[in-house]
């Protein structure tokens, strides 16, 4: 299954399941606050209430599936994937926001006993039939959610789980009032409401910290660090850099290699390093690969070094007299630990001289420029056509 294929699954998955959720939801909501208020039980009814949060969240998924799987364009390079974390945020809000309302309700109640209600039984049926549903809510969308990876999806099958944890409150809260204990249902309507708050909390939480680019855990990027280190050609790691986008991560990294390796191999090695990386972890969708001769995490040294047209202007000054003008620009150039290290390459019938004693002239003539390292002379055959 391709990118596009897997995107295309992925959006299907989510939607299919937040239909339904919603029409699980629609009809716990109706039958939690129906038999709520006939069965006089203020946790049920708040119980209800929280299965009509899960509703909305149930519309969020699907909206949040229909704009987030499209694909990149121009004015979104990397994709949509945020949308579906930007709707996770908002559904931990509307969660925070039901448990404050359910708390203030609840509290009420406690500080007026005349209003606490004397629940019936029916409401112990319809709690139980609550947690079994709620509960295949959530082995169902949880398996939507490690299938692709999503984490709006995940934060939707803990709303399915905590419902049915909220229906076991109501239960043990509904059961002690039929047994004498009238206040024991307020307190179970406060225990659903700290329970939505907390689930509430941790999915925005999770979405922000997403927002603003939090990184991997450490031992997930000391992992990644290994799988590069053990690729051949690499000679070291750093600067390992991750961020999430929807449910997948995007790494950044700096790789050293030989110094003096050509463009080509250097850029045949990222490209390897990028493709191993997203192959070892389904998580990861795309890796941006840094080629480094020397280790620049920790000092640039090269920063103020001059660029090829100034150096080749000086290395011409320089050799008057050695070299002809034209040969310094079939020159390659090394910038490493600080300095411009110089290879010349000339053709085979141009030497006339010791090939030994002229590198030495022109890596003398070079230090009246300071920023010249080693200088090597290199002669290339070139066959008759």
């Amino acid at each position: 299954m391709n990118a596009q294929q897997r995107a295309q699954a992925r959006d299907q998955a989510m939607r299919k399941t937040s239909v339904v959720a919603a029409i699980v939801n629609l009809t716990l909501t109706m039958a939690k606050v129906f038999f709520g208020i006939i069965g006089q039980s203020q946790a049920l009814i708040a119980d209800g209430i929280h299965s009509l949060a899960d509703l909305s969240t149930d519309l969020m998924v699907w909206f949040a599936a229909k704009y987030s799987n499209q694909p990149a364009d121009k004015e979104h390079p990397y994709g949509h994937a945020r949308i579906e974390t930007a709707f996770t945020v908002g559904l931990g809000v509307v969660l925070i926001l039901t448990a404050i309302g359910i708390l203030i309700e609840s509290g009420q109640r406690l500080l007026n006993p005349d209003l606490i209600l004397q629940p019936t039984p029916i409401v112990l049926l319809i709690a139980f039939i609550s947690i079994v549903a709620n509960e295949g809510l959530y082995q169902y969308t949880m398996r939507a959610a490690h299938e692709f990876n999503s984490n709006l999806l995940k934060a939707n099958a803990w709303h399915h789980r905590s419902d049915a944890i909220s229906s076991v409150v109501v239960l043990v809260g509904v059961a002690g009032s039929l047994l004498g204990f009238p206040y024991l249902d307020a307190f179970a309507a406060l225990g659903v409401a700290l329970m939505i708050g907390k689930m509430g909390w941790d999915q925005a939480w999770a979405a922000i910290r997403e927002l603003i680019d939090t990184g991997m855990e450490p031992k997930a990027a000391k992992a990644i660090k290994g799988i590069i280190e053990n690729i051949e050609g690499v000679q070291g790691v750093h600067m390992l850099r991750s961020r999430r986008m929807g449910g997948n991560y995007l790494i950044d990294v700096h790789i050293e290699v030989d110094e003096r390796l050509s463009v080509s191999e250097g850029h045949k090695i990222a490209e390897y390093v990028r493709l191993k990386l997203i192959e070892s972890d389904k998580d990861i969708s795309n890796a941006l690969v840094h080629i480094d001769p020397e280790d620049d995490s920790l000092d640039l040294l090269c920063r103020g070094l001059p660029l090829r047209r100034e150096v080749l202007t000086d290395l011409r000054t320089a050799w008057a007299g050695e070299v002809d003008a034209a040969e310094c620009g079939s020159v390659t150039l090394h910038y490493l630990s600080g300095k411009v290290h110089v290879d010349l390459v000339r053709p085979m019938q141009a030497v006339d001289d010791d090939p030994k004693n002229l590198c030495l002239r022109l890596e003398k003539k070079a230090q009246v420029l300071d920023y010249i390292g080693q200088v090597r002379v290199f002669y290339q055959f070139s066959p008759p056509q």
